[in-house]
């Protein structure tokens, strides 16, 4: 593989990580800590809505992301010729 297409797969890469590492942010840290009281004003399931953020929603939400993160990776290893088929 020539160094301009290595480097344009490890930058779009970088990029992946940054989107999904910044959701992650978001509802752990900004939904879970910062903006808890207005959204404990919300129930969900009985349950005070900042409370899940930090209890269940980041976990769900990081899972999720592992899934999002395979599932990008595949496509962009078979785009850049990385892939094992």
């Amino acid at each position: 593989m020539s160094n301009k297409k290595a480097s344009q797969y490890w930058q779009k890469n970088i990029q992946y990580l940054a989107i999904l590492l910044s959701i992650w942010f978001l509802v752990s840290y900004v939904c879970g800590i910062l903006l808890v009281d207005q959204l404990n004003t919300i129930r969900l399931g009985g349950f005070k809505l900042g409370f899940w953020f930090a209890q269940q929603g980041s976990i769900y939400v990081f899972v999720i992301l592992i899934f999002v993160y395979v599932r990008w990776m595949n496509k962009l290893d078979k785009e850049y010729g990385y892939d094992e088929d």
